[in-house]
């Protein structure tokens, strides 16, 4: 398998819903994180991401227009020790909570299932990444249901030790646009991540979602030596 152009990838797809790339730089002294947001109803789309102590959380644009804050406000990146957590959802709290609990990351995701917004039900996607001293690995999860049947819920995790420099993976919550929406499909895309500075990467990934349905980007760049890290946000709504 050859990484695929992210840009290329997500610039094809009017609506892959919510997003988690993860990788590491070509020159391989950089974990990188990409998490995305995009809506179709005016409360998906009334939301920006705001910075907290270690990460972010969605809030409501317009207070004045948000309807149901239950799926959509929540703090899709949290940092614990060493490791940065990023999710779609509010899992991030149960990995964030139970792994300090000594559980593993896919042993917390055993509590929670995909989300209950029928028919959708869309899937649960979460990343974990873990950099410093040199080295690197991730993971990547997503709960979904028995393609559209709430009866099963299927887990799947993806994990890569010492991933290759200038590679990462991208899931999404879903595969396309439709009614109701197709819950994403196979195992993370392969995909190419090059040498760019934050800004250029934020704004290549930004560019290439839809330009009608996404809402907010947040990028982050990890020293793997050091754990030192910046980070972008992107909202639409500014």
């Amino acid at each position: 398998m050859k990484p695929v152009s992210a840009e290329k990838y997500l610039s094809v797809n009017p609506y892959p819903g919510r997003g988690i790339m993860l990788g590491k730089s070509a020159d391989g002294k950089k974990a990188v994180i990409a998490y995305f947001i995009m809506g179709r109803s005016e409360n998906s789309r009334n939301r920006i991401f705001v910075e907290e102590k270690d990460g972010i959380r969605t809030q409501a644009f317009d207070e004045s227009k948000l309807v149901d804050p239950s799926l959509i406000i929540y703090a899709p990146v949290r940092v614990l020790g060493n490791k940065t957590i990023v999710t779609n959802g509010d899992q991030t709290d149960t990995i964030y909570e139970l792994m300090n609990q000594q559980m593993t990351f896919e042993q917390s995701l055993r509590t929670r299932e995909f989300e209950p917004d029928a028919p959708n039900y869309t899937p649960r996607i979460s990343g974990i990444v873990k950099a410093d001293n040199g080295k690197m690995n991730y993971a990547m999860s997503i709960l979904k249901s028995a393609n559209g049947n709430p009866d099963c819920c299927e887990r799947y995790t993806f994990s890569y030790s010492a991933p290759l420099a200038g590679e990462g993976r991208l899931i999404h919550t879903y595969m396309s646009d439709g009614n109701p929406l197709p819950s994403f499909e196979g195992e993370p895309v392969l995909v190419e991540i090059g040498n760019d500075d934050i800004d250029s990467f934020a704004n290549k990934i930004w560019n290439a979602l839809n330009e009608e349905n996404k809402v907010s980007l947040f990028v982050r760049y990890i020293d793997i030596e050091t754990g030192c890290f910046e980070s972008r946000i992107i909202n639409k709504n500014v």
